[in-house]
């Protein structure tokens, strides 16, 4: 399955805008337009071509998400917002729903996976992947679906993903080769627990 990445997550710790009030709605078919703008920006195609397509276009982009907006396929996708404007996308799902994508990476069976990017170009580099995917484990991974842990996959050379998987609390698990990622199709695997969040 695809996997996304912190396209330009951050490079300081103190970095300007954490301040915001983050939400999450579900992804709309009203959004994608927005979705095949922000796809098509350089910081998100470099680590996240859908279909193997560095710049889709509208009718691609409608072909990979109208199936999981209409509930056709076992991934939630979502827009990120923050004081009420979209900036980004996340989407989650149980690993065990994708039987291919579970075999590879072989982790507990109540977890979730994770993927996401900051669409937004005057949101980043402003530190916002780790309180956006923090607030999206409480709430909706370890909230609502309450899963026994949350797996993400970067591909190994996406250095600033990576670190702002870190300093969201995420551990490296092992590197796979997975069905369906982009590049060589390897991931840096790396995983959280519920607990990490309370430190």
């Amino acid at each position: 399955m695809s996997r996304l990445d912190v396209a330009g997550f951050p490079r300081e710790n103190n970095a300007p805008g954490l301040e915001g009030d983050i939400t999450f709605r579900p992804l709309a078919e009203s959004d994608l337009a927005q979705m095949q703008s922000w796809l098509s920006t350089g910081h998100v195609s470099e680590w996240y071509p859908i279909d193997d397509i560095a710049k889709p276009s509208l009718d691609v982009v409608r072909g990979h998400y109208l199936p999981m907006i209409r509930g056709e396929e076992r991934t939630h996708p979502y827009v990120i917002s923050m004081d009420g404007v979209d900036i980004g996308f996340i989407q989650t799902y149980l690993i065990r729903d994708h039987p291919q994508y579970a075999e590879a990476v072989q982790v507990d069976q109540g977890a979730a996976g994770v993927d996401l990017f900051i669409g937004e170009a005057d949101a980043v580099h402003r530190g916002l992947g780790p309180p956006v995917l923090r607030r999206f484990l409480l709430d909706v991974i370890f909230g609502e679906m309450s899963a026994s842990e949350c797996i993400i996959g970067p591909q190994p050379q996406n250095a600033a993903a990576i670190r702002a998987y870190e300093k969201t609390g995420f551990k490296y698990l092992k590197t796979v080769q997975a069905p369906g990622s982009p590049g060589e199709g390897h991931e840096y695997l790396m995983r959280i627990e519920r607990s990490a969040l309370d430190s």
